[in-house]
Protein backbone atom coordinates (compact mmCIF):
# COMPACT_ATOMS: atom_id res chain seq x y z
CA UNK A 1 0.00 0.00 0.00
CA UNK A 2 1.18 3.68 -0.67
CA UNK A 3 0.16 6.90 0.51
CA UNK A 4 0.79 10.30 -0.61
CA UNK A 5 0.71 13.41 1.62
CA UNK A 6 -0.25 16.93 -0.22
CA UNK A 7 2.31 19.91 -0.21
CA UNK A 8 1.12 23.11 -0.33
CA UNK A 9 2.41 26.61 -0.18
CA UNK A 10 2.53 27.11 3.75
CA UNK A 11 2.02 23.14 4.54
CA UNK A 12 3.70 22.86 8.21
CA UNK A 13 2.96 19.47 8.81
CA UNK A 14 3.18 17.18 5.56
CA UNK A 15 7.18 16.36 6.71
CA UNK A 16 5.29 14.76 10.18
CA UNK A 17 2.48 12.70 8.49
CA UNK A 18 5.50 11.65 6.50
CA UNK A 19 7.76 10.51 9.18
CA UNK A 20 4.84 8.74 10.52
CA UNK A 21 3.86 6.55 7.73
CA UNK A 22 7.44 6.20 7.14
CA UNK A 23 9.17 5.70 10.20
CA UNK A 24 6.31 4.55 12.42
CA UNK A 25 4.07 2.71 10.25
CA UNK A 26 6.99 1.60 7.93
CA UNK A 27 4.74 2.20 4.08
CA UNK A 28 5.57 3.75 1.47
CA UNK A 29 4.86 7.17 1.10
CA UNK A 30 5.13 10.05 -0.92
CA UNK A 31 4.88 13.90 -1.16
CA UNK A 32 2.08 15.25 -3.92
CA UNK A 33 2.61 18.58 -4.85
CA UNK A 34 -0.46 21.31 -5.42
CA UNK A 35 0.13 22.15 -8.84
CA UNK A 36 -0.22 18.39 -10.50
CA UNK A 37 -2.63 16.37 -10.77
CA UNK A 38 -0.74 13.24 -10.68
CA UNK A 39 -1.77 11.03 -7.19
CA UNK A 40 1.25 8.52 -8.31
CA UNK A 41 -0.75 5.85 -7.88
CA UNK A 42 -1.57 6.72 -4.25
CA UNK A 43 -3.87 4.08 -2.26
CA UNK A 44 -5.09 6.37 0.21
CA UNK A 45 -4.23 10.47 0.81
CA UNK A 46 -3.07 12.78 3.80
CA UNK A 47 -3.94 16.48 3.47
CA UNK A 48 -1.93 17.86 6.35
CA UNK A 49 -2.05 20.82 8.27
CA UNK A 50 -0.18 24.20 8.42
CA UNK A 51 -1.25 27.39 6.22
CA UNK A 52 -1.92 25.98 2.74
CA UNK A 53 -1.60 29.40 0.46
CA UNK A 54 -1.20 31.56 3.54
CA UNK A 55 -4.93 30.72 4.70
CA UNK A 56 -5.74 33.61 2.44
CA UNK A 57 -9.10 34.71 2.25
CA UNK A 58 -9.76 32.39 4.88
CA UNK A 59 -8.42 28.81 5.05
CA UNK A 60 -8.52 26.43 2.63
CA UNK A 61 -10.49 28.70 0.33
CA UNK A 62 -7.40 28.95 -2.37
CA UNK A 63 -6.50 25.38 -1.96
CA UNK A 64 -9.34 23.76 -3.01
CA UNK A 65 -8.67 24.79 -6.43
CA UNK A 66 -5.72 23.50 -7.00
CA UNK A 67 -5.05 20.97 -9.54
CA UNK A 68 -3.67 18.52 -6.58
CA UNK A 69 -7.50 18.85 -5.28
CA UNK A 70 -9.34 18.36 -8.19
CA UNK A 71 -7.22 14.97 -8.57
CA UNK A 72 -8.04 14.55 -4.52
CA UNK A 73 -11.74 14.87 -5.48
CA UNK A 74 -11.97 12.19 -8.15
CA UNK A 75 -10.15 9.64 -6.30
CA UNK A 76 -12.26 10.26 -2.99
CA UNK A 77 -15.01 10.10 -5.39
CA UNK A 78 -13.82 6.54 -6.72
CA UNK A 79 -13.92 5.27 -2.76
CA UNK A 80 -10.02 6.23 -2.00
CA UNK A 81 -9.11 6.95 1.11
CA UNK A 82 -8.50 10.60 2.55
CA UNK A 83 -8.09 12.10 5.67
CA UNK A 84 -7.36 15.82 6.70
CA UNK A 85 -5.74 17.12 9.21
CA UNK A 86 -6.79 20.32 10.82
CA UNK A 87 -5.89 22.79 7.71
CA UNK A 88 -6.64 19.51 6.00
CA UNK A 89 -9.63 18.97 7.26
CA UNK A 90 -10.75 23.11 6.33
CA UNK A 91 -8.90 22.56 2.85
CA UNK A 92 -11.61 19.23 2.26
CA UNK A 93 -14.85 21.58 3.75
CA UNK A 94 -13.55 24.31 1.36
CA UNK A 95 -13.46 21.52 -1.51
CA UNK A 96 -17.32 20.11 -0.15
CA UNK A 97 -15.65 16.45 0.35
CA UNK A 98 -16.99 17.13 4.05
CA UNK A 99 -20.42 19.16 5.16
CA UNK A 100 -19.99 22.35 7.52
CA UNK A 101 -17.31 25.38 7.70
CA UNK A 102 -14.41 25.54 10.27
CA UNK A 103 -14.84 29.23 11.46
CA UNK A 104 -12.61 30.97 14.20
CA UNK A 105 -12.20 29.69 17.56
CA UNK A 106 -14.81 31.23 20.03
CA UNK A 107 -12.50 33.10 21.92
CA UNK A 108 -10.88 34.63 19.15
CA UNK A 109 -7.19 33.35 19.74
CA UNK A 110 -4.63 30.76 18.53
CA UNK A 111 -4.90 27.40 20.69
CA UNK A 112 -2.09 24.65 21.32
CA UNK A 113 -2.28 22.28 23.75
CA UNK A 114 -3.30 19.06 24.36
CA UNK A 115 -6.92 17.77 24.55
CA UNK A 116 -8.66 14.63 24.74
CA UNK A 117 -11.00 13.06 22.28
CA UNK A 118 -13.92 10.44 22.67
CA UNK A 119 -14.11 7.93 19.79
CA UNK A 120 -18.14 8.53 18.70
CA UNK A 121 -17.46 5.34 16.07
CA UNK A 122 -15.48 2.38 15.25
CA UNK A 123 -17.01 1.93 11.64
CA UNK A 124 -14.88 4.07 9.45
CA UNK A 125 -11.33 2.97 7.79
CA UNK A 126 -9.99 5.27 10.19
CA UNK A 127 -11.36 4.24 13.80
CA UNK A 128 -11.60 0.39 13.25
CA UNK A 129 -8.69 -0.54 15.53
CA UNK A 130 -10.49 1.80 18.22
CA UNK A 131 -13.47 1.26 20.58
CA UNK A 132 -16.42 3.62 20.97
CA UNK A 133 -15.75 5.43 23.87
CA UNK A 134 -11.44 5.21 23.64
CA UNK A 135 -10.37 8.28 24.73
CA UNK A 136 -7.62 9.42 23.08
CA UNK A 137 -4.98 12.94 23.98
CA UNK A 138 -4.18 15.19 20.96
CA UNK A 139 -1.89 18.47 20.52
CA UNK A 140 -4.43 21.10 18.31
CA UNK A 141 -2.75 23.78 17.37
CA UNK A 142 -5.53 26.09 15.22
CA UNK A 143 -7.58 29.41 15.01
CA UNK A 144 -10.03 28.58 13.06
CA UNK A 145 -10.94 24.85 14.54
CA UNK A 146 -14.80 26.15 15.31
CA UNK A 147 -17.06 23.77 13.25
CA UNK A 148 -19.78 24.70 12.62
CA UNK A 149 -22.98 23.34 10.21
CA UNK A 150 -26.55 23.45 9.55
CA UNK A 151 -29.11 21.90 11.65
CA UNK A 152 -30.28 19.23 8.85
CA UNK A 153 -26.39 18.81 8.16
CA UNK A 154 -26.04 18.42 12.28
CA UNK A 155 -29.02 15.65 11.95
CA UNK A 156 -28.07 13.93 9.05
CA UNK A 157 -24.30 13.53 10.43
CA UNK A 158 -25.42 11.83 13.99
CA UNK A 159 -28.49 9.42 12.51
CA UNK A 160 -25.57 8.42 10.42
CA UNK A 161 -23.03 7.88 13.23
CA UNK A 162 -20.74 10.05 11.11
CA UNK A 163 -19.34 11.81 13.65
CA UNK A 164 -15.78 10.51 14.34
CA UNK A 165 -14.54 12.34 17.32
CA UNK A 166 -15.90 14.84 19.93
CA UNK A 167 -13.99 16.81 22.74
CA UNK A 168 -13.95 15.07 25.65
CA UNK A 169 -12.73 15.40 29.29
CA UNK A 170 -10.07 12.68 30.22
CA UNK A 171 -13.08 10.48 31.56
CA UNK A 172 -14.38 10.67 28.03
CA UNK A 173 -17.47 13.11 29.13
CA UNK A 174 -18.50 15.60 26.70
CA UNK A 175 -18.74 18.97 28.46
CA UNK A 176 -18.45 22.86 27.49
CA UNK A 177 -15.60 22.96 29.16
CA UNK A 178 -13.56 19.85 27.37
CA UNK A 179 -14.36 21.93 23.63
CA UNK A 180 -11.43 24.48 23.16
CA UNK A 181 -12.37 26.50 20.28
CA UNK A 182 -16.88 26.31 19.96
CA UNK A 183 -17.44 23.64 17.81
CA UNK A 184 -20.47 22.75 17.47
CA UNK A 185 -21.70 19.87 19.87
CA UNK A 186 -17.94 19.67 20.61
CA UNK A 187 -17.28 18.04 17.42
CA UNK A 188 -13.59 17.39 16.49
CA UNK A 189 -13.49 15.47 13.66
CA UNK A 190 -16.27 13.97 10.91
CA UNK A 191 -16.77 11.45 7.92
CA UNK A 192 -18.24 12.25 4.32
CA UNK A 193 -21.60 10.26 3.75
CA UNK A 194 -19.55 7.01 2.07
CA UNK A 195 -16.91 6.58 5.02
CA UNK A 196 -13.85 6.87 3.02
CA UNK A 197 -13.09 10.77 3.81
CA UNK A 198 -12.53 12.01 7.00
CA UNK A 199 -11.72 15.12 8.94
CA UNK A 200 -10.20 16.30 11.84
CA UNK A 201 -8.79 19.38 13.94
CA UNK A 202 -6.37 17.83 16.56
CA UNK A 203 -2.98 16.19 15.08
CA UNK A 204 -2.53 12.56 15.13
CA UNK A 205 0.81 13.26 13.00
CA UNK A 206 1.68 14.80 16.22
CA UNK A 207 0.77 12.46 18.41
CA UNK A 208 1.85 8.91 17.11
CA UNK A 209 5.25 8.12 19.05
CA UNK A 210 5.28 8.43 23.12
CA UNK A 211 8.27 11.12 23.24
CA UNK A 212 5.40 13.39 21.59
CA UNK A 213 3.72 12.80 24.60
CA UNK A 214 0.98 10.41 23.55
CA UNK A 215 1.33 7.39 20.87
CA UNK A 216 -2.61 8.14 20.24
CA UNK A 217 -2.80 9.28 16.93
CA UNK A 218 -1.01 6.46 15.90
CA UNK A 219 -4.40 4.44 15.53
CA UNK A 220 -5.96 6.34 13.19
CA UNK A 221 -2.82 6.08 10.18
CA UNK A 222 -3.29 1.94 12.05
CA UNK A 223 -6.98 1.82 10.92
CA UNK A 224 -5.93 3.27 7.77
CA UNK A 225 -3.31 0.36 6.76
CA UNK A 226 -5.65 -1.95 8.68
CA UNK A 227 -8.76 -1.03 5.79
CA UNK A 228 -6.09 -1.03 3.12
CA UNK A 229 -4.49 -4.35 4.15
CA UNK A 230 -8.41 -6.13 4.04
CA UNK A 231 -9.83 -3.74 0.91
Amino acid sequence: MKFGVLVFPGSNCDHDTYNVIAEVAHQPVCFLWHDSEDLQGVDAVVVPGGFAYGDYLRTGAIARFSPVMQAVKRFADGGGLVAGICNGFQILTEAGLLPGALMRNAGLKYICKQVHLRTETADSPFTNQLVKGDVLQMPIGHMEGNYFCTPEELHQLEAEDRIAFRYATPQGEITPEANPNGSLSNIAGILNAKRNVLGMMPHPDRSSELILGSADGWKVFASMIAALATH
